[in-house]
């Protein structure tokens, strides 16, 4: 799991490229998720067959927040991965 620091005033955006743990499948839906919720927004997800991103706003200063994407391959196999984002001052 990775580490973003992100101010409480940015919107920033974050990809996780699958295709190096996809042996020839495909991404065919992916959701991301917010823990704990609320502070932490997130505005705007899209994926491809090998690559998922998102956008995040918001958060509360001093606080971490872990961002999961979730993932359903095109054998029918569901993974996820997760980074934790900190909301500092920047």
């Amino acid at each position: 799991m990775s580490l973003i620091a992100k101010d409480p005033q940015a919107r920033i955006d974050h990809a996780i490229d699958w295709s190096a743990y996809l042996a020839g499948q495909s991404v065919i839906a992916s959701m991301w998720s917010v823990s704990p919720a609320g502070g932490l927004t997130v505005e705007d997800a899209a994926f491809e067959p090998g690559r998922t991103s998102v956008r995040v706003s918001g958060g509360a200063v001093g606080h971490v927040y872990r961002l999961t994407n979730r993932v359903t391959l095109s054998d029918g196999q569901v993974d996820e991965r997760s980074v934790t984002v900190r909301v500092e001052e920047r």
